[in-house]
């Protein structure tokens, strides 16, 4: 059992009270004699922070309490470091956690983020943007932005949006792809990047990730009506029926004929029309369930 442990809380993430996550941690802690140093996030120079005090404190372990986006950011201040990453899901989409099967129990959890069942989780680097688990151009990521300037939040806030923009979406966008040595030409309302399975809501969108294979999944939709978005969402990838592709490789490019919405795990990032993608493999060493 580590000895001196950093624990990283961002207090707005997800929307919610993060008092009873840290006082476990900090009972946990007492209990087993661990050394707990706790740094809250302010959105301002975090990263450099993180990194001045890792190196100040040579902490044998990191919790992070937040979302996807408090992992990456600790992931990205402690690049290069031989850490342990403990993770203690508290955000608004926990894509992360719900893919690799984190229980939601609350001391569950911390067996978990202490426990020595460890993977070397890969990262995806498009255009210079480092992808956790998923990452998207076309009618998800324009899903995201409505769902953004949307007033009403929540599941019910999601769902609401997934209906207006499945109904208002415009026609499918071209795109060229570039992987593995071969140039894919397609039609497509969406593709997807990924390093998973599933999305923070539990939909799974690519049967074949996994987090630690040096690869990633290029995923793409040709076809995204109410009927093929309805068996996506129950769980039914309708990958026989010629309306979606599968290229898994380690780099690719991706071209489109016109400016098309793009999201980074679940943070809607503007328009392009290129997407230059690579893999990072274990990037980051994380605490894991055992499944």
């Amino acid at each position: 059992m580590e000895k001196n442990a950093l624990l990283i809380l961002n207090p707005i993430s997800g929307g919610i009270d993060k008092t009873e996550i840290r006082n476990a941690v900090e009972s946990f802690a007492k209990t087993n004699a661990i050394s707990l140093h706790i740094f809250e996030t302010t959105g301002e120079a975090d990263e450099k922070k993180i990194a001045g005090l890792f190196k100040k404190l040579s902490s044998d372990r990191v919790i992070v309490v937040g979302g996807d986006g408090t992992v990456k950011m600790a992931a990205d201040a402690l690049e290069g470091e031989d850490v342990i990453i403990g993770l203690m899901p508290a955000g608004s989409a926990n894509g992360l956690s719900v893919d690799l099967g984190f229980p939601t129990a609350i001391e569950e959890q911390l067996a978990v983020a202490f426990g020595d069942h460890l993977m070397d989780i890969d990262m995806i680097c498009i255009n210079g943007l480092k992808s956790l688990h998923l990452s998207d151009i076309g009618l998800n990521a324009e899903l995201i932005k409505n769902y953004e300037n949307s007033a009403i939040r929540g599941k019910l806030g999601y769902a609401l949006q997934a209906v207006t923009t499945l109904t208002s979406f415009e026609a499918p966008f071209h795109a060229k792809i570039k992987a593995n040595g071969k140039t894919t030409q397609t039609e497509s309302k969406m593709i997807v990047i990924a390093n998973s399975q599933k999305y923070g809501t539990g939909v799974t969108i690519n049967p074949m990730g996994k987090m630690d294979d040096g690869k990633f999944e290029i995923v793409v939709l040709k076809n995204l009506d109410l009927l093929v978005f309805g068996k996506i969402v129950s769980g039914n990838m309708p990958l026989e029926s010629g309306d979606i592709e599968i290229i898994s490789t380690d780099k690719a490019t991706i071209e489109t004929d016109i400016p098309v919405y793009f999201q980074v795990d679940g943070e809607y990032c503007g328009e392009e029309t290129k997407l230059e993608v690579r893999i990072l493999k274990h990037e980051m060493k994380l605490a894991v369930p055992r499944l």
